[in-house]
Formats: C-alpha cells, structure tokens, sequence
C-alpha cells in the first residue's frame, strides 16, 4: 500500500468520525446554485511524507502529476498571477477579464525585498542553484543593498546559509489582500536543513502551511505540487529531498463530496510509483513540467465532475 494512500485515508476517516460540522452555521463557500456549501472540518491536521522512502502520488484515484508542476512552478518560477501562462484551467474562476488573479500567489513571490547579507561569493554561490537568475541580481555599491525576491532569498540561504532557521516564504500579505481574487490556501513554505548519519549531502526538509483546504479537491495535488518543488529545489542546491510536513489549520470535507470520499477511501490502493526528476537539471529557473514524470503509477478510476464550492 502507498503511505499516501494510508494517511489520506486515515485523514478522512478522522475527519469524518470527529470533525465539526459546519450545518446551520454562517459559512462563506457555497454551491454553483447558490446553496451554502457547508463542512465537516478538523482542525490542525499534521501529515508528514518522507521523500527518501516514497513519493506520494495518491493511487486511490489519479493525480495529474504535471499539472500540479505546472501550478507550483507558475507561481515559484515564472512567479505570475495570470491564468494565461498556466496550462490547466483551474484558476480561471478567480480571473478577472485579463486574466490575473490580482496581487495574490506568483504575484507576491515576484516583489523584492532588500537584504543587506548578501556578498558577492553569496551570488556565486546562488548562480549554481539560479544561474538564468542570478544575473539580473546585483549588489549596490553604495548601500550594499540587495533587492531579490522570496524564492530567489531561500536558493541564496540554502546555497550560502544552509542550517539557517530563517529560509521561509509567506504570501499571505495582509496589506494586498484587498486586491487579492482570492486568499492565499497554501501561503507559507518553511525550509529546514539536516544531516542524516552516513551522508555525505545535506538533507532539504520543509513545512508547508496552509490556512484552509477542501480535501478531496486539493488535498493530494497540494502535497505533490510541494513535494515536487522540494525535490527540484534539492536538486539545485545539491541536497537530497527528505521531509514534508504538511500543516492544515482546517481540512474540511465538503457536504457533496462526503459519498464521493467514503467511496474513495474503500477503495484497494496500489504500490507507490516511482518518481523522475529530470536530473540533468540543476538550475531552478530551467525546470519545465516536462522535467518530472512517475513509472509504474496504477490508480483507480478517475473521479469526473467533482463539485466545486465558490
């Protein structure tokens, strides 16, 4: 059995014996009809998936591996708030008629912040992980100033300050959130680096934060798009992918997907598929979603037309 399959299951089935429901309360989401989309929800939900030993591409039902490196690398690569540059469809509710989705996601990624650490043997450094990138950064003479942006600031620690305890990210920016089509679900990427006995390379760990998540819609794709991105980031920096603990304040099964998931979650699983990451691929802003693929992924029948609350 896949441990993805294991703890997803063992999260719905938790979820649906002690979770709350949200049946009669005040709730935002609802239905294409205009009926309130409510939830059984739990809170502080904690799934840990150790790269090292499997990749958790869910065999319950399949999980468009490329389409998810597409999303995750639209906002950490190409850092972009509009649908057009994605293949998949999937934001295009949120879109506005030119097809941004405001200042939220890629957007927030892209703006730069100054840092007054950085040297120039730090950008040497970096240009191994982000060599296309790191030539449009530069220090100021004068200031000693360095705008970069947030993804380009966790390539530059982990290539020059691996054991810091400060390489994170955080879209969640209250001051656009007016101008945001929509929050923020996944919103905040901390990076943390070991050694395990016996290992010449380092270990790149990470915990991804997210406020909110419909479980059968977004559940597995989430882990996947990050686990991907950890692998890929790994790769860049010269490291091997080990943990990722992903932390949701509220899992929530949505009132017309709770069939949809007691159905699922009985369902046989398969052994985990391999993962393939491009290896000769080392400087993150290189990656395309051709770059990954799985061998031997059997899963079961597609789920088609799954209901989407707004």
């Amino acid at each position: 059995m896949s441990k993805a399959d294991l703890i997803f299951r063992d999260m719905c089935e938790d979820i649906l014996t002690n979770g709350t429901d949200t049946r009669g309360q005040k709730v935002r989401p609802h239905w294409e009809d205009g009926t309130p989309a409510y939830t059984i929800k739990k809170f502080g939900v904690v799934n840990r998936y150790d790269l090292s030993k499997e990749f958790p591409l869910l065999t319950f039902r399949r999980t468009a591996l490329k389409s998810a490196t597409d999303e995750v690398l639209w906002i950490w690569q190409e850092k972009s708030n509009n649908i057009h540059d994605l293949h998949s469809h999937i934001w295009d509710e949120w879109a506005d008629e030119d097809g941004s989705i405001g200042k939220a996601y890629g957007y927030q990624m892209s703006v730069k912040h100054a840092y007054r650490d950085v040297t120039e043997e730090g950008l040497g450094n970096f240009a191994k992980a982000a060599a296309s990138e790191a030539e449009k950064i530069h220090i100021d003479p004068v200031t000693g100033i360095t705008m970069m942006d947030q993804v380009d600031r966790v390539l530059y620690d982990l290539t020059n300050n691996p054991f810091s305890r400060r390489i994170m990210t955080n879209i969640y920016v209250h001051a656009d959130l007016m101008e945001m089509n929509l929050y923020p679900c996944a919103y905040s990427m901390t990076f943390n680096v070991t050694q395990k006995p016996g290992h010449d390379k380092l270990t790149l760990n990470a915990v991804l934060n997210q406020r909110s998540q419909d479980v059968l819609a977004a559940n597995n794709w989430n882990v996947v798009q990050y686990s991907v991105l950890l692998c890929m980031i790994a790769q860049c920096v010269d490291m091997e992918p080990g943990e990722l603990v992903h932390v949701i304040a509220d899992a929530h099964i949505y009132d017309r997907h709770v069939d949809i998931i007691r159905e699922l979650i009985a369902r046989e699983p398969y052994p985990a598929p391999q993962f393939i990451l491009n290896p000769e691929v080392h400087d993150f802003y290189k990656f395309t979603r051709e770059d990954v693929r799985a061998e031997n992924y059997q899963t079961g029948e597609q789920i088609r037309n799954i209901p989407i609350a707004i």
